[in-house]
């Protein structure tokens, strides 16, 4: 028998109590019952995400930097973990992150790491501090068309499809360094790095070799000494992955369950 519960809202924020967002599966076999009747609800306190923040921050090494991934985020869960030692927040999704922007404000640096849509460039600029997910020169161009409108330059990464699988957003591997080039002659655009997701769920050894060539590719423009160009900055790993990822000379983490629980 398997039995899921779905939690729901519940107005208790005297004891400081957030819900999980997600349904418990509990199976069952044989005379075994589920402890919590159906309708139960599940809640993660923010002492639990403040805890698990300061528990990566100790098992991290020196001079990584963790984003949180935010998506399904409430502003409240946000700003615990901000208040908690978060100084990178990582929305997928324009819409979401101008709402979460809009309740939260400027308590962190914002990071797209999410597929971004050309009609929605022109907004993403406002709000993101880095789009860690450029994948096309339309793209970049764009980028920076919007940015000499605000007067603004925007850090950016190339998203490298490391498993060259034509399902997936990213630049192929071999076609990484003419993208760079490209983006090079922008003015209101600084490529400062490479970032890859790799698989979500699965072995995380499975994750090596994705991580393998995006840091071949990594160092290959590192020492190509390109204009305007810094590669400083080799955002690998998710939750599954990121210990491979560490290893494979990731210096940016993005995770979600991690910090917040499922979703």
């Amino acid at each position: 028998m398997q039995v899921r519960y779905q939690a729901a809202l519940h107005p208790v924020d005297s004891q400081r109590l957030i819900l999980l967002h997600y349904s418990l599966i509990v199976k069952c076999q044989g005379p075994l019952y589920p402890k919590f009747p159906p309708g139960s609800k599940i809640y993660l306190t923010m002492t639990d995400i403040s805890q698990n923040i300061r528990k990566l921050f100790s098992d991290l090494p020196p001079g990584i930097q963790l984003v949180a991934a935010v998506k399904t985020r409430t502003p409240a869960e946000i700003t615990e973990a901000v208040q908690s030692g978060i100084k990178i927040l990582g929305e997928n999704y324009v819409q979401e992150a101008e709402d979460h922007f809009q309740a939260v404000g400027k308590i962190a640096q914002w990071h797209c790491i999410g597929h971004l849509q050309k009609n929605k460039i022109k907004k993403a600029v406002e709000i993101f501090d880095m789009i860690e997910t450029v994948d096309s020169s339309e793209m970049a161009r764009e980028i920076d068309k919007r940015c000499y409108a605000i007067g603004k330059i925007m850090s950016v990464l190339i998203e490298v499809n490391s498993g060259c699988e034509p399902q997936k957003s990213g630049v192929m591997p071999e076609d990484v360094i003419a993208l760079a080039q490209s983006i090079s002659v922008l003015p209101n655009v600084r490529l400062m790095g490479l970032m890859t997701m790799g698989p979500a769920l699965g072995d995380p050894e499975a994750s090596r070799p994705y991580f393998v060539t995006t840091r071949r590719v990594f160092d290959e423009l590192k020492t190509g000494n390109l204009p305007n160009v810094t590669m400083q900055y080799l955002s690998m790993g998710m939750t599954n992955s990121y210990r491979v990822a560490l290893e494979e000379g990731s210096n940016i983490v993005r995770l979600g369950t991690l910090i917040f629980g499922q979703r």
